[in-house]
C-alpha cells in the first residue's frame, strides 16, 4: 500500500502561497473558505492561478473513465464521508476549480462554518497537459487536500501526487489504495478496468453490510444448509434401504431427488418404521 504519502489527519492551513506573481518569493495570503468562490457556480467557469478556464465537456474515453472513478469512489467512501463529482473548491487565492471526483467529510467544518475540505481528490486526464494537472495538484495539496490522484486515460496509468518530491508517482495496478476515508482499500486496477471496478464496489457494499446483499447472503446460507440436510437425508435413506434389503429402483431415486429436506426426513422415518418403501 502507498502509506508513505498518507496523513490520516486533514491538514489545516491558515495561509496559502499566492501564485499570482510572476517572480520572487510567493506572497502568503489568508486562505479563503473552500466555498468562497471566484467563479459563478453551476457554470463551466474555473480559475487556476488567476487564469480563466472554461471546463470543456468530455469525449467518450474521458467520460466513461470518469463515471467509473466516481462510482468506485462513491461506494468505497467510509461512513461519515461522501463522494462528490465536479464540486467547486477554492484551492488558492487565484484558484477555484472542480475535481472529477473527491471524498469529503460529512458535516460542517467548525473552523470555517462551511463544508469540510475534501480529503481525497481524483482527476481523470485525457486532453489536459501535464503542466495543467500538475498545477491543480500543487494547489490542492497546498490547500490541504491529503491525497490527489490522476488517472491518465491515454496511458492507462494511475498516479498519486507526492508533495515530498513535487511530482507524480505511478501506482502499481496490482496494489491497492488504503485510506481512513475508505471503507475498503481501492484496488488501483479498479480505477482502470470496469470488471475490477465492479469487484471493488461489491466488496465495499459487503463491507458496509448493504441490506440487499446481506439478505442475499443469508438466503444463500439458508439454501446451502437446506441442500446439505437434503443430501444427508438421501444418503441416510439409501443406507437404510441397503440394510433392509429394499431395492431402490430408478423411480425411487427420482423421487428422492425431487423431495426437499423435510420431506426426505419424513420418508426416512416412514421407511424405518414400516421397514419397506411405501
Amino acid at each position: 500500500m502507498y502509506d508513505r504519502f498518507v496523513d490520516p489527519t486533514p491538514h489545516r492551513r491558515a495561509f496559502l502561497p499566492s501564485h499570482d506573481h510572476c517572480s520572487g518569493e510567493p506572497e502568503l495570503v489568508r486562505a479563503p473558505r473552500v466555498d468562497e468562490h471566484l467563479v459563478r457556480p453551476e457554470t463551466r467557469e474555473e480559475r487556476v492561478r488567476g487564469r480563466a478556464i472554461v471546463a470543456a465537456p468530455a469525449l467518450e474515453p474521458h467520460a466513461r473513465r470518469q463515471a467509473l472513478v466516481v462510482t468506485v469512489a462513491e461506494q468505497t467512501a467510509s461512513e461519515g464521508y461522501f463522494c462528490a463529482s465536479e464540486m467547486l473548491t477554492r484551492a488558492g487565492s487565484g484558484s477555484d476549480f472542480a475535481t472529477d471526483a473527491c471524498i469529503c467529510r460529512e458535516g460542517i467544518d467548525p473552523a470555517t462554518g462551511g463544508r469540510h475540505l475534501e480529503e481525497l481528490a481524483f482527476e481523470v486526464v485525457a486532453e489536459q497537459s501535464l503542466r495543467e494537472i500538475t498545477e491543480r495538484a500543487q494547489d490542492l495539496a497546498s490547500r490541504g487536500v491529503r491525497r490527489v490522484f490522476a488517472i491518465f486515460v491515454k496511458t492507462n496509468q494511475v498516479c498519486e501526487w507526492s508533495a515530498v518530491s513535487d511530482g507524480w508517482v505511478e501506482l502499481d495496478p496490482a496494489r491497492s489504495i488504503e485510506d481512513p476515508a475508505l471503507v475498503r482499500p481501492i484496488p488501483v486496477r479498479a480505477l482502470l478496468d470496469p470488471t475490477a471496478a465492479d469487484d471493488a464496489v461489491a466488496a465495499a457494499l459487503l463491507a458496509k453490510n448493504n441490506p440487499v446483499l446481506a439478505a442475499r447472503e443469508a438466503r444463500v446460507l439458508r439454501d446451502g444448509i437446506e441442500q446439505g440436510r437434503a443430501q444427508a437425508s438421501r444418503v441416510a435413506i439409501e443406507g437404510l434401504c441397503g440394510l433392509l434389503g429394499i431395492v431402490l429402483e430408478a423411480k425411487h431415486r427420482a423421487q428422492l431427488e425431487m423431495l426437499d429436506a423435510a420431506s426426505l426426513e419424513a420418508l426416512h422415518a416412514k421407511v424405518l418404521g414400516d421397514r419397506r418403501w411405501s
